[in-house]
């Protein structure tokens, strides 16, 4: 009976990072044969990029929330300056 995978936006990012890391071992370990190989060469595609869509996503958040902590201690460098 074969698994179904769990769809790659219901998996968190450890989970996804996982399975791909679970995929990339057994496809270096050559014991599948062609057709196994190339579903989960597939299905590692998904998660990549998944994964890297996730990462982009966090890293503008992260740029967003620098850019306003940045313009915060403008905001107060000012305001010191103009008391």
């Amino acid at each position: 009976m074969e698994q179904v995978a769990t769809p790659v936006e219901e998996l968190t990012f450890n989970q996804a990072m996982g399975e791909l890391n679970a995929i990339v071992g057994r496809l270096e370990s050559n014991t599948m044969d062609l057709e196994e190989s190339l579903a989960a060469y597939e299905r590692g595609v998904v998660l990549l990029r998944s994964l890297q869509v996730r990462l982009s996503d966090a890293q503008q958040r992260v740029d967003v929330l620098m850019g306003e902590l940045a313009g915060e201690m403008d905001d107060q460098a000012r305001d010191t300056s103009l008391s």
